[in-house]
Protein backbone atom coordinates (compact mmCIF):
# COMPACT_ATOMS: atom_id res chain seq x y z
CA UNK A 1 0.00 0.00 0.00
CA UNK A 2 1.36 3.07 -1.16
CA UNK A 3 0.51 5.14 2.41
CA UNK A 4 0.23 3.54 5.63
CA UNK A 5 -2.49 4.13 7.65
CA UNK A 6 -3.17 6.05 10.27
CA UNK A 7 -3.08 3.89 13.41
CA UNK A 8 -3.96 5.68 16.93
CA UNK A 9 -2.82 3.83 20.56
CA UNK A 10 -1.25 0.70 21.34
CA UNK A 11 -3.85 -0.80 23.47
CA UNK A 12 -4.93 -4.70 22.88
CA UNK A 13 -8.80 -3.60 22.01
CA UNK A 14 -8.42 -3.72 18.27
CA UNK A 15 -10.46 -1.62 16.17
CA UNK A 16 -10.78 -0.83 12.33
CA UNK A 17 -12.35 2.79 11.39
CA UNK A 18 -13.83 3.47 7.83
CA UNK A 19 -15.00 6.88 7.10
CA UNK A 20 -17.79 8.34 5.77
CA UNK A 21 -18.22 10.15 2.30
CA UNK A 22 -17.35 13.66 3.09
CA UNK A 23 -14.74 12.40 5.82
CA UNK A 24 -11.06 10.81 5.64
CA UNK A 25 -8.47 9.08 8.45
CA UNK A 26 -7.97 12.35 9.55
CA UNK A 27 -11.76 13.53 9.75
CA UNK A 28 -12.87 11.87 12.73
CA UNK A 29 -13.07 15.40 14.50
CA UNK A 30 -12.62 15.34 18.36
CA UNK A 31 -13.67 12.06 18.46
CA UNK A 32 -10.34 10.14 17.64
CA UNK A 33 -8.49 12.69 20.16
CA UNK A 34 -10.20 11.16 22.92
CA UNK A 35 -9.25 7.72 22.35
CA UNK A 36 -7.60 5.99 25.25
CA UNK A 37 -4.66 5.20 23.61
CA UNK A 38 -3.75 2.43 26.34
CA UNK A 39 -7.06 0.18 25.82
CA UNK A 40 -7.36 0.46 22.14
CA UNK A 41 -5.64 0.41 19.10
CA UNK A 42 -7.66 2.33 16.03
CA UNK A 43 -6.97 2.22 12.40
CA UNK A 44 -8.31 5.11 10.37
CA UNK A 45 -8.08 3.85 6.75
CA UNK A 46 -8.14 6.39 4.24
CA UNK A 47 -10.02 4.99 1.48
CA UNK A 48 -8.34 4.98 -2.96
CA UNK A 49 -8.85 8.81 -3.44
CA UNK A 50 -9.11 10.27 -0.10
CA UNK A 51 -6.38 11.69 2.51
CA UNK A 52 -2.86 10.41 2.27
CA UNK A 53 -4.50 8.37 -0.65
CA UNK A 54 -5.99 10.98 -2.98
CA UNK A 55 -3.35 10.37 -5.94
CA UNK A 56 -4.20 6.88 -5.86
CA UNK A 57 -6.18 5.38 -8.14
CA UNK A 58 -9.00 2.48 -7.87
CA UNK A 59 -12.09 1.20 -8.66
CA UNK A 60 -13.70 2.85 -5.90
CA UNK A 61 -16.08 -0.09 -5.15
CA UNK A 62 -16.80 -1.60 -1.57
CA UNK A 63 -14.81 -4.64 -2.50
CA UNK A 64 -12.08 -2.40 -3.25
CA UNK A 65 -12.17 -1.05 0.62
CA UNK A 66 -12.92 -4.22 1.76
CA UNK A 67 -9.62 -5.43 0.31
CA UNK A 68 -7.80 -2.54 1.33
CA UNK A 69 -9.07 -2.76 5.06
CA UNK A 70 -8.20 -6.20 5.07
CA UNK A 71 -4.32 -5.39 4.04
CA UNK A 72 -3.85 -2.80 6.78
CA UNK A 73 -4.95 -4.83 9.51
CA UNK A 74 -2.93 -7.85 8.06
CA UNK A 75 -0.28 -5.13 7.98
CA UNK A 76 -0.48 -4.79 11.80
CA UNK A 77 -0.83 -8.28 12.65
CA UNK A 78 -4.18 -8.14 14.21
CA UNK A 79 -5.90 -11.61 13.74
CA UNK A 80 -8.91 -10.50 14.87
CA UNK A 81 -10.95 -6.85 15.08
CA UNK A 82 -13.73 -4.67 15.55
CA UNK A 83 -15.08 -2.44 13.05
CA UNK A 84 -16.50 1.31 13.46
CA UNK A 85 -18.08 2.51 9.98
CA UNK A 86 -20.05 6.01 9.89
CA UNK A 87 -22.07 6.32 6.75
CA UNK A 88 -20.87 5.37 3.57
CA UNK A 89 -18.23 3.29 5.67
CA UNK A 90 -21.17 1.68 8.04
CA UNK A 91 -22.07 0.02 4.85
CA UNK A 92 -18.19 -0.41 4.43
CA UNK A 93 -17.64 -2.48 7.54
CA UNK A 94 -20.51 -5.00 6.50
CA UNK A 95 -18.41 -5.71 3.52
CA UNK A 96 -15.32 -6.21 5.32
CA UNK A 97 -17.73 -8.75 8.23
CA UNK A 98 -18.67 -10.45 4.64
CA UNK A 99 -15.07 -10.89 3.85
CA UNK A 100 -13.05 -11.03 6.54
CA UNK A 101 -14.21 -14.66 7.56
CA UNK A 102 -15.00 -14.65 10.56
CA UNK A 103 -11.83 -12.21 12.18
CA UNK A 104 -14.57 -9.78 12.93
CA UNK A 105 -15.79 -9.60 16.75
CA UNK A 106 -18.49 -6.70 16.62
CA UNK A 107 -19.51 -3.98 14.43
CA UNK A 108 -20.56 -0.03 15.58
CA UNK A 109 -22.22 1.60 12.71
CA UNK A 110 -22.11 5.62 13.23
CA UNK A 111 -25.69 6.73 11.18
CA UNK A 112 -24.40 4.29 8.93
CA UNK A 113 -25.47 3.41 5.66
CA UNK A 114 -26.89 0.02 5.65
CA UNK A 115 -26.24 -3.12 2.87
CA UNK A 116 -29.68 -2.47 1.13
CA UNK A 117 -28.01 0.69 -0.44
CA UNK A 118 -29.73 4.40 -0.09
CA UNK A 119 -32.93 4.95 -2.59
CA UNK A 120 -32.98 8.36 -3.83
CA UNK A 121 -35.24 10.73 -5.01
CA UNK A 122 -35.25 12.46 -8.17
CA UNK A 123 -34.57 15.53 -5.87
CA UNK A 124 -31.95 13.83 -3.55
CA UNK A 125 -30.64 12.25 -6.86
CA UNK A 126 -29.65 15.40 -8.41
CA UNK A 127 -28.24 16.59 -5.06
CA UNK A 128 -26.06 14.04 -4.68
CA UNK A 129 -25.16 13.36 -8.07
CA UNK A 130 -23.88 16.97 -8.20
CA UNK A 131 -22.06 16.99 -4.92
CA UNK A 132 -18.77 15.66 -6.66
CA UNK A 133 -18.19 19.28 -8.15
CA UNK A 134 -20.44 21.36 -5.92
CA UNK A 135 -19.58 23.08 -2.83
CA UNK A 136 -23.39 24.56 -2.45
CA UNK A 137 -24.48 20.63 -2.94
CA UNK A 138 -21.95 19.26 -0.09
CA UNK A 139 -23.09 22.18 2.18
CA UNK A 140 -27.05 21.47 1.74
CA UNK A 141 -26.33 17.88 2.60
CA UNK A 142 -24.41 18.49 5.43
CA UNK A 143 -27.18 21.02 6.29
CA UNK A 144 -29.95 18.60 5.74
CA UNK A 145 -28.40 15.57 7.44
CA UNK A 146 -27.30 17.73 10.82
CA UNK A 147 -31.20 18.88 10.81
CA UNK A 148 -30.28 22.43 9.78
CA UNK A 149 -29.45 23.50 13.30
CA UNK A 150 -25.42 24.26 13.08
CA UNK A 151 -23.11 26.97 12.80
CA UNK A 152 -22.92 28.23 9.26
CA UNK A 153 -18.89 28.54 10.32
CA UNK A 154 -18.76 24.95 10.59
CA UNK A 155 -20.67 23.69 7.66
CA UNK A 156 -18.24 26.03 5.48
CA UNK A 157 -15.35 24.38 6.86
CA UNK A 158 -16.63 20.91 6.83
CA UNK A 159 -17.22 21.70 3.15
CA UNK A 160 -13.29 22.96 2.35
CA UNK A 161 -12.14 19.73 4.21
CA UNK A 162 -13.85 17.48 1.75
CA UNK A 163 -12.65 19.24 -1.30
CA UNK A 164 -8.98 19.30 0.36
CA UNK A 165 -9.05 15.37 1.75
CA UNK A 166 -10.62 14.05 -1.48
CA UNK A 167 -10.62 13.45 -4.66
CA UNK A 168 -14.02 14.69 -7.19
CA UNK A 169 -13.81 12.35 -9.70
CA UNK A 170 -13.42 9.35 -7.13
CA UNK A 171 -15.75 11.27 -4.70
CA UNK A 172 -18.02 11.53 -7.18
CA UNK A 173 -17.50 7.27 -7.31
CA UNK A 174 -18.27 6.17 -4.34
CA UNK A 175 -21.88 7.30 -4.57
CA UNK A 176 -22.46 4.49 -6.40
CA UNK A 177 -20.63 1.93 -4.05
CA UNK A 178 -22.62 2.74 -1.01
CA UNK A 179 -26.06 4.09 -2.65
CA UNK A 180 -26.48 2.08 -4.91
CA UNK A 181 -24.97 -1.54 -4.15
CA UNK A 182 -27.56 -4.01 -2.03
CA UNK A 183 -25.42 -7.08 -0.67
CA UNK A 184 -28.06 -7.61 2.10
CA UNK A 185 -28.31 -11.05 1.23
CA UNK A 186 -24.83 -12.09 2.46
CA UNK A 187 -25.42 -10.59 5.71
CA UNK A 188 -28.99 -11.42 6.66
CA UNK A 189 -28.46 -13.26 10.25
CA UNK A 190 -24.93 -12.97 11.09
CA UNK A 191 -24.80 -13.50 14.97
CA UNK A 192 -21.79 -10.86 14.94
CA UNK A 193 -22.48 -8.19 17.69
CA UNK A 194 -23.51 -4.92 16.63
CA UNK A 195 -24.48 -1.52 17.71
CA UNK A 196 -25.65 1.05 15.01
CA UNK A 197 -25.76 4.69 16.77
CA UNK A 198 -27.80 7.60 15.08
CA UNK A 199 -28.45 11.17 15.97
CA UNK A 200 -31.97 12.05 16.66
CA UNK A 201 -31.39 15.35 14.21
CA UNK A 202 -30.23 13.15 11.19
CA UNK A 203 -33.11 13.18 8.87
CA UNK A 204 -31.90 10.62 6.33
CA UNK A 205 -29.89 7.81 8.83
CA UNK A 206 -32.56 7.73 11.11
CA UNK A 207 -34.08 5.35 13.60
CA UNK A 208 -36.80 4.24 12.19
CA UNK A 209 -34.45 2.89 8.93
CA UNK A 210 -31.85 1.22 11.57
CA UNK A 211 -34.65 -0.50 12.66
CA UNK A 212 -35.75 -1.55 9.13
CA UNK A 213 -32.41 -2.73 8.01
CA UNK A 214 -29.69 -3.15 10.84
CA UNK A 215 -32.05 -4.21 13.34
CA UNK A 216 -34.27 -6.57 11.03
CA UNK A 217 -30.84 -8.41 9.43
CA UNK A 218 -28.59 -8.79 12.74
CA UNK A 219 -30.14 -10.49 15.38
CA UNK A 220 -27.56 -9.55 17.97
CA UNK A 221 -28.02 -5.65 17.20
CA UNK A 222 -28.84 -3.14 19.16
CA UNK A 223 -29.45 0.68 18.54
CA UNK A 224 -29.15 3.84 20.39
CA UNK A 225 -29.90 7.48 19.49
CA UNK A 226 -27.98 10.44 20.63
CA UNK A 227 -29.55 13.70 21.53
CA UNK A 228 -28.27 16.98 20.08
CA UNK A 229 -26.16 15.06 17.40
CA UNK A 230 -27.42 14.76 13.30
CA UNK A 231 -25.40 12.78 11.30
CA UNK A 232 -21.79 13.66 12.10
CA UNK A 233 -21.45 12.65 15.95
CA UNK A 234 -17.94 12.65 16.15
CA UNK A 235 -18.16 16.74 15.83
CA UNK A 236 -21.29 17.06 17.41
CA UNK A 237 -20.96 15.06 20.99
CA UNK A 238 -17.75 13.29 20.35
CA UNK A 239 -18.18 12.53 24.14
CA UNK A 240 -21.10 11.07 24.16
CA UNK A 241 -20.13 8.79 20.88
CA UNK A 242 -17.10 7.90 22.71
CA UNK A 243 -18.88 6.75 25.57
CA UNK A 244 -21.09 4.50 23.60
CA UNK A 245 -18.27 3.09 21.67
CA UNK A 246 -16.57 2.12 24.51
CA UNK A 247 -19.07 0.40 26.41
CA UNK A 248 -19.71 -1.50 23.90
CA UNK A 249 -16.05 -2.43 22.73
CA UNK A 250 -15.43 -3.15 26.37
CA UNK A 251 -18.54 -5.55 26.45
CA UNK A 252 -17.41 -7.79 23.86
Amino acid sequence: MANAPLVVGTGPRKVLALHGWFGSATGWGPFADLIDEERYSVLFLDYRGYGARRAEDGEHTLAEISADALAAVDAQGWSSFTVLGHSMGGSAMQRVLVDAGGRVTGLIGVSPVPSTGVPFDEQAEQLFRGAAGDRGNRYAILDLTTGGRLSRTWLDRMVQISFDQSDPAAFGAYLDAWAGTDFSAEVQGDPVPVRVVVGEHDPALSAAVMEQTFLQQYPNASLEVLTNAGHYAMFETPVALLTTVERFLDDL
